[in-house]
Parts: structure tokens; C-alpha cells; sequence
């Protein structure tokens, strides 16, 4: 093999392809992880991913951290902790944060479900909203317009709303096999040695 793919720092992989771009490079929150290769695909320009990451706010400190060569499509939307409100107050409305004299009622710790977290080779269809806390597992499928509102398995394939699952990509045992295999921390000179193999679904066809 002659080459061994883009480089994971490259903003835009596709040649003369400005909607779909490598996301790491464009992220700027420091509460935002992404890992290699994911790329996100928006009309707009993958620049515009951080606007559909909503009520994500310092104070809370909560993090939405992806995995690697994950498929994210436009208008996904991340919900984060900062879109909650307390529910056994009697009001649901945030006096606190206007100031002016309510900020007296600011409580110790604003409701949080804590971190949002997608494994790695996941991919998240058009315009699925992704509830504050959620945990997608690896290789799991999310469908277009899903509202996943609990933890998705690995390699499962969820839609609806709520998200539910629909069915596994695979059995038991070849789910724990790709679960152990790891594939996606392999060094980019191995997943390119293994790219054709990858692209299909012969465990025997993995070269060393």
C-alpha cells in the first residue's frame, strides 16, 4: 500500500469538498473532545458543528467527549446539562441566573446528568438530538431524526423517538470480538494495511 490516508489534522479530506471535513480541527471549546478521523458533513460547512452543541455552559463543567472515526450528519444536535432545570424546586424557571437580586437563590450544583460520550465508528444520522449524559457505545448506528434519550449499546442500531433499539449490527459473539479488537486505536499504518478488510466483514482477511 502506498499510502496510508489523510492526514487526521486535515480540515477538509475530500478534494474540492468544503461540507465535510476531519471535525478535530475545527473544534475550539475546550470542554469538546473529538477524536481522530470523525468527520462531520453539514451544507453549511463542518465549522458550524459547535452551534448545534446547545446549553453548554463552563459553569456547569460537563464535556461532550467523541470517539475516533465516528459519522456525524448535519443537524445533529448535542443537548448538554445547561438546558436543565430543577424540577423539585417549586418553579422550573431560573430565577438565579438573571442577577439583580435573584442570584440569591443560586444553588450549589445546577442538575446535570454529566458527560455526553460517543464511542469510536459511530454514526449519527440526520438531525438525531442526543440527550445531556447520554453514553453511545461503539459502533453503534443512530438514525435520522432519533431522540436518544438512553444509553445506546454497542453496535446497536436505535431509532425513534425515543430512541429505542431496533436491532444489533451483529451477534454476541462477533460484537465482543470487534469490542476486543479494538481497531480503531490501531496506529494509522495498520488501519490502512487493514482498510479493504475493515470495508468488510471477514475477521480472517486482518492482516498482523
Amino acid at each position: 500500500m502506498s499510502g496510508v490516508g489523510p492526514l487526521p489534522d486535515t480540515k477538509y479530506p475530500i478534494p474540492g469538498v468544503t461540507r465535510t471535513g476531519f471535525l478535530r480541527p475545527f473544534v475550539t471549546r475546550p470542554n469538546i473532545e473529538v477524536g481522530d478521523y470523525t468527520y462531520y458533513d453539514d451544507p453549511r460547512g463542518p465549522e458550524h458543528f459547535e452551534s448545534n452543541v446547545l446549553y453548554h455552559f463552563d459553569f456547569i463543567g460537563d464535556r461532550l467527549v467523541i470517539g475516533r472515526y465516528c459519522s456525524i450528519a448535519a443537524e445533529v444536535k448535542f443537548i448538554m446539562n445547561g438546558g436543565n432545570h430543577p424540577t423539585d424546586w417549586m418553579t422550573t424557571y431560573p430565577f438565579p441566573i438573571f442577577g439583580s437580586g435573584w442570584e440569591a437563590a443560586m444553588p450549589a450544583q445546577w442538575p446535570t446528568k454529566g458527560d455526553t460520550t460517543v464511542g469510536h465508528d459511530v454514526w449519527i444520522g440526520y438531525g438525531a438530538v442526543i440527550m445531556p449524559g447520554i453514553t453511545i457505545g461503539n459502533g453503534a448506528i443512530i438514525a435520522a431524526a432519533t431522540v436518544v434519550t438512553r444509553d445506546v449499546p454497542p453496535y446497536a442500531i436505535v431509532g425513534g423517538n425515543p430512541g429505542t433499539v431496533l436491532r444489533h449490527r451483529f451477534d454476541e459473539l462477533t460484537i465482543r470480538r470487534f469490542q476486543q479488537l479494538e481497531w480503531w486505536n490501531w496506529d494509522v499504518t495498520k488501519v490502512s494495511r487493514n482498510v479493504k478488510a475493515l470495508c468488510g466483514a471477514d475477521f480472517a482477511a486482518l492482516e498482523a
